[in-house]
């Protein structure tokens, strides 16, 4: 062995198991960062091929300045920060865990001359070692996944993807990859390289040099059992120790409830309602309100699959019965069943609203809302004759350039409750959504049957489900890696606490503890850990949500106010939880497996 150095991939060979984690943390972060770097230049690409095509010459400046282009370039660069982040976080818990197991080994180190800043290196160069493979593996991953996320968009997403490359390889994603992978690397075994400089020369000879502190008090078990008093005590004895963990856990709760707004951001970006329609037919003036025979006719034609319609009637005097009375104009809109319907499937109605009254020849209506209104469900409106009461609201106002009333009152009715109001039977608006097998020539066949009488519309171009799903994918797929991080590291840092107190453990069933003892104590060490983890992510969590959802959301839609994300946290508390439970499992087998005379002598 020509110097220490000769000890590193010695040393991977023989801990290759206990380093299986560590590896598929850095391929997990080396994945994640080329497929989303591949798929940002694939998306560039693309919009280059269409810009081509539209403005003939282009500079890469020109493309960056696109809107598309500093949308792709703002999520690659955030997400990049973020998998930076969770995998140093990772790799980190991973090598402090190997670290924790091997004690006794840099205490050798240190006893036949190794220096501190020898031993530094040594760390550093092992966990570098780990690169060469999975860096590529990480590589290979993110490059196949982009080949087959293109292919997803390309053949069964829409239209909107169909200049994507299928088979296209991004150098700058790859690069990404490799960079990532070593800097994140290089970060996170910087502290447990530290702390392996600090074990003395005694810890070869005396042991587990953990928990050097003098003990004032023992563990209470009051209220508690020992075992549990104990687990406790564990993780609250250092403060260093609980902060650290605890951080580690808020870290994963905070990231997840920061990025869960992004997946609301987009619902108000790219609203999908069911009841978008591909063609429009509308009438110029009221002279050419459209019939219902027309309907019935379009409804009968290949490659339809529904026809809906609207009446209209502006600025009717009505009076306003609620906590006070007032006489104003307001609006009346009539709904067909399938545009009802749609309503409650959108999930645009208050909480309290009953659609089911407004169906039908009726005396009850919908009325648009925002959060300055004062009417509320209950309230009554006088027109003419007629008295009508709200049975539900709208959390906006569909019919206004920014979802706000303005202070003006938009009733929602039943066509049948309509035509009873004001004897109009015609329609202002005509509404079809088209098959999936539906064809140009079907579309041309429509536009022929309405004729030159009406305006017609052809929205297909403007529908936007297809990148609505794709962003959607994005937001949930690293929702999943933020809760995959969480559970990674939870299991990693509990391994490591129990590395470090192994040889107590193997004391205390020296002296009569238990198996099932022993797993409870571990058990409540962890969940101590998750509970003060997710009490610090909920405390700083929430307010970054509600700042992320004003900067993101209210700012462009007034009418937009942020509730609790109930579900989000529900999610991320019991995923932390689980994790916590699933982290026990580990120790527990390896307490299990153990001889009493092995675990003292183990450090």
């Amino acid at each position: 062995m020509r110097s220490y150095l000769s000890l590193v991939p010695i040393s991977a060979k023989v801990h290759r198991r206990q380093n299986r984690m560590t590896l598929l943390c850095i391929i997990f972060a080396v994945f994640m960062v080329t497929a989303v770097f591949s798929m940002a230049e694939m998306g560039m690409r693309m919009e280059q091929a269409r810009l081509m095509e539209k403005h003939g010459n282009l500079s890469f400046l020109d493309l960056i300045g696109s809107a598309m282009g500093q949308s792709l370039l703002g999520i690659a660069v955030v997400l990049f920060l973020l998998i930076l982040l969770a995998g140093v976080l990772m790799i980190s818990s991973s090598i402090n865990s190997s670290v924790a197991q091997r004690t006794k080994f840099f205490g050798m180190m240190r006893c036949i001359g190794m220096s501190r800043q020898q031993i530094i290196r040594f760390v550093r160069l092992e966990a570098l070692n780990w690169c060469k493979a999975a860096i590529p593996i990480g590589l290979a991953g993110g490059v196949v996944t982009t080949w087959g996320l293109c292919a997803v968009l390309r053949f069964l997403v829409g239209k909107e993807f169909s200049t994507i490359p299928l088979f296209g390889v991004s150098l700058f994603g790859i690069i990404c990859g490799i960079f990532v992978g070593i800097i994140t690397v290089l970060i996170a075994a910087n502290s447990p390289a530290k702390r392996a400089s600090k074990v003395s020369p005694v810890t070869a000879v005396s042991g587990n040099a953990e928990d050097k502190k003098t003990i004032h008090h023992s563990a209470s078990g009051r209220f508690v059992r020992i075992e549990t008093a104990l687990g406790i005590h564990h993780a609250v004895s250092s403060k260093k120790n609980l902060i650290l963990m605890t951080g580690s856990f808020a870290l994963s709760i905070i990231l997840f409830l920061s990025f869960s707004v992004m997946i609301r951001f987009v619902n108000y970006l790219m609203p999908q309602s069911a009841a978008a329609s591909d063609l429009d037919i509308s009438s110029g003036d009221s002279s050419k309100a459209i019939s219902a025979d027309l309907i019935e006719k379009i409804q009968a034609m290949p490659g339809v699959k529904v026809v809906y319609g609207r009446r209209s009637d502006f600025d009717v005097s009505a009076v306003w019965q609620g906590k006070t009375s007032y006489s104003d104009s307001l609006d009346l809109i009539s709904y067909d069943d399938f545009d009802l319907k749609c309503l409650k499937t959108d999930g645009v109605l208050k909480s309290g609203s009953d659609l089911s009254k407004v169906y039908g020849d009726s005396r009850y209506v919908l009325a648009t809302s925002d959060q300055d209104s004062p009417w509320k469900i209950g309230d009554h409106i006088q027109i003419g004759e007629e008295s009508l009461e709200i049975a539900g609201l709208l959390k906006y106002d569909p019919f206004s350039s920014n979802g706000l009333t303005e202070g003006k009152m938009t009733l929602i009715t039943s066509s049948e409750t309509f035509v009873r109001l004001t004897g109009t039977t015609e329609y202002s608006l005509v509404m079809i959504q088209l098959t999936s097998d539906a064809t140009d020539e079907n579309v041309r066949a429509i536009q022929l049957a309405v004729g030159d009488e009406y305006s017609f519309h052809d929205q297909r171009e403007q529908r936007t489900a297809g990148t609505y799903a794709a962003f959607v994918f994005c937001v949930y797929s690293f929702l999943a890696i933020i809760a995959l991080v969480t559970v990674l590291n939870i299991i990693n840092s509990l391994s490591m606490s129990v590395s470090a107190r192994i040889k107590q453990y193997g004391a205390m069933r020296a002296v009569g503890m238990d198996e099932r003892q022993l797993i409870k104590m571990i058990a409540a060490e962890a969940f101590t850990y998750a509970f003060w983890g997710c009490a610090a992510g909920v405390i700083v969590g929430l307010p970054l949500n509600k700042w992320l959802y004003e900067i993101l959301i209210t700012e462009h839609f007034p009418y937009a106010l942020w509730h609790l994300p109930l579900t989000s946290l529900i999610v991320i508390l019991l995923m932390v939880f689980f994790a916590a439970a699933s982290a026990v499992y580990g120790p527990a087998k390896r307490i299990r497996s153990m001889a009493v005379t092995a675990a003292i002598n183990e450090l």
